[in-house]
Parts: structure tokens; C-alpha cells; sequence
């Protein structure tokens, strides 16, 4: 294994490269340059901005040559007879896996110039990363702009979904007063930007009967975490929610 910051180059549990369900499109014309409109917003550094470019934009995935049917290292790396093509996957020291993505010819290169680029819609991308056990993609980890889209970014793209921060997320707050409203005590449910994780994060704020003692309290919270603990939804568009109890406005 060799490259810089990588420790694993495989496919999925050994399947050749033949056959994968990652077709490149056909990207007539491309001459390998990244979107200006990808290249602005990774200059701009927000989240939401990256996130509607890169759904907009054709990325290229890196492949490599693998050694097959006992062919040789050096064979292999020459693309001789034999050789499968694996995607190449990060596997950080926690053992979470990235898919690496890149804007450009020029940013694969210089990450590494043995890997060959397939060009691919943003959504396939996703969803291949998805396929290999990925938590999310780092388009352009060498620079000069890398940029980390997380997994709430990753499920989105693989869905042809627009993703938005958790706060503006209309289909996360009609799915979270649905779970929560049948709680009792429960009489309202709003969403506002998390204080330490405003792109990716939540702060749910959960208006309650007003006169609850302790006990009533404690009942209600306990089951509103029961039901967000099983909740797919939440799971898939946030990555840390804080809890906030207001007393329901009188009619």
C-alpha cells in the first residue's frame, strides 16, 4: 500500500473492477478541468454551497490496477492482461472509510498519477461510496482545496436529494413532529441551528405542557430520546442533536 494518507486499495470484498455498477457517463468533451462553479464554492468554504456544486458537477474516482490470476505486482501496475481495476478507498485510523473523489485531472494527479480517472455524476459516486462500506467522500484530499462531505452530504447525493443544513430541513421537521407529537406532554416541536454544529447539527426544541413536575419530566424526555434513538430519519441527516425543553405557548 503505498500514496500519501491511504491504507487500503480494494474493491468490495475482492469483485473485480469488471462488471461494478459505477459506468463512467459520457462525458463528451470533458478536458478534465473542474467547474468553475465546484472551484468558487470550495473557495467559499460552506458546506451548503459545496454540496449543491459537487450534485451539479462531474467528479472523477480514481481506479487502480490490482494483481490477478498471479500475474505479477509490475504487470499488474502496466495494465497487462489479467489486471483487475479496484477503486481506491481511505481508512482512517478508526477504521471509517472514505470514498476520494476529485474535481479535476490536475488534483488526482497530484494526490497520485498511477490512478486512472473515471468520470462519473456526482450520484454515482455516492452511491459507490455507499456500496463500499464509505461514511462519506473527501473530494480533492491533496489539495489545494480538500474538502470533507460527511454523511448526511453522502446519503443525499446518493439519493438525488438537495441537501440543506438539518435546521432548514422542511422533511426533517415534518418527520420529527410526526414521531414526537404523539408523546404525551408533548405540544409542539421546532428545529434551530445547533450552537457547536450548525452545519450538520440540530438543536430540537421540544415546547411541553406547561406544569409538569419532575417526574412528568423525566417520563416525557426519556421517551422522546426512545423514540429519536430508533428514528432512521434522524440518523441519516444529522450528527448531533441537543435537546431543549420550552413550556407550550397558551391559546
Amino acid at each position: 500500500m503505498t500514496g500519501p494518507g491511504r491504507d487500503v486499495r480494494a474493491d468490495s470484498a475482492g469483485v473485480p473492477w469488471a462488471g461494478r455498477d459505477l459506468p463512467s457517463a459520457p462525458f463528451s468533451g470533458d478536458d478534465g478541468a473542474a467547474s468553475p462553479a465546484l472551484t468558487a464554492a470550495l473557495a467559499g468554504g460552506r458546506l451548503v454551497e459545496v454540496a449543491a456544486a459537487v450534485a451539479a458537477a462531474r467528479l472523477l474516482v480514481p481506479v487502480v490496477a490490482v494483481v490477478a490470476h498471479g500475474l505479477p505486482a509490475a504487470d499488474a501496475a502496466r495494465g497487462d492482461l489479467g489486471a483487475d481495476m479496484a477503486i481506491m478507498i481511505l481508512t482512517g485510523a478508526d477504521g471509517r472509510r472514505a470514498l476520494p473523489v476529485f474535481s479535476a485531472a490536475g488534483t488526482l494527479a497530484r494526490w497520485d498519477r498511477a490512478a486512472r480517472p473515471v468520470p462519473v455524476e456526482a450520484a454515482r459516486a455516492a452511491l459507490a461510496a455507499v456500496a463500499e462500506g464509505c461514511d462519506r467522500m473527501v473530494l480533492d484530499p491533496a489539495g489545494p482545496l480538500p474538502c470533507e462531505l460527511p454523511g448526511p452530504v453522502l446519503v443525499a447525493l446518493a439519493r438525488g436529494r438537495e441537501w440543506v443544513p438539518p435546521a432548514q430541513d422542511a422533511e426533517l421537521r415534518t418527520g420529527l413532529a410526526a414521531l414526537l407529537m404523539p408523546v404525551p406532554e408533548v405540544c409542539g416541536v421546532r428545529l434551530a441551528p445547533h450552537p457547536q454544529h450548525e452545519d450538520l447539527g440540530v438543536r430540537l426544541i421540544l415546547q411541553l405542557r406547561a406544569g409538569l413536575d419532575q417526574g412528568g419530566l423525566t417520563a416525557t424526555l426519556d421517551a422522546v430520546r426512545a423514540r429519536l434513538a430508533g428514528s432512521d430519519l434522524l440518523a441519516e441527516r444529522v450528527t448531533a442533536v441537543e435537546l431543549k425543553v420550552v413550556p407550550a405557548r397558551p391559546d
